[in-house]
Order: C-alpha cells, then structure tokens, then sequence
C-alpha cells in the first residue's frame, strides 16, 4: 500500500492550506468475479484518519462505494511544525501508516 500525500512546498504558521492524499488500494468490493467466473474478495479500505504531532485532525468512514486508488483532500491550519500520520485499515485485518514533516515558515 502506499500513499502519495502533497502538500504546498512553504506553509507559514497560521495558515490554512490544502493536503492531497491518493491512496493505492484497489477497493475490491467482493461482488465481482475473475476472468475464471471465481468471485474476487473483498478488499476495502473501512478507515483514514490524519494526525498531526498525535491529535487527530481528520477520520473517515469508507464504504464500498469508492474506486480504486481513493482520492481526498483536506484543509488544516499549520498551527507549529510537526509531524503529519496518515493511517488507514481495512478488511482482512490491513493496516498501513505513512508519516511526513511540515515545517512551518
């Protein structure tokens, strides 16, 4: 699983600014079959959460509705530099994190 996240290349204290988040995932909804007629399981992210220096800034429920390789984006006011998770699970008991410095200018 990885996560592509960007951000703005400067961020001043303060400031509200946008993360972007594509996660690749194929968000198999277990309804589909193979080329062989076997039924594909299913494979869903269930939840994303962002934190920044450990306070929980955003969670989402997710549900099979979403495609593959899940987009979103947010809004968050830099209040100091520090250290942003973003954390994702799903079935079949997965979880993945990936951390990122924001430095504030």
């Amino acid at each position: 699983m990885l996560a592509r996240v960007q951000i703005p290349p400067t961020v001043r204290r303060g400031e509200v600014f946008e993360i972007r988040v594509l996660l690749q995932h194929p968000m198999e909804t277990g309804y589909r079959v193979d080329s062989a007629g076997v039924l594909l399981p299913r494979d869903l992210i269930r939840r994303l959460e962002a934190h920044f220096d450990g306070e929980l800034i955003l969670a989402a429920e997710l549900h099979a509705a979403l495609s593959a390789n899940p987009y979103f984006a947010f809004h968050f006011r830099l209040p100091r530099s520090g250290a942003l998770t973003l954390r994702w699970q799903g079935d079949n008991g997965f979880a993945h994190s990936e951390s990122l410095r924001i430095s504030a200018t």
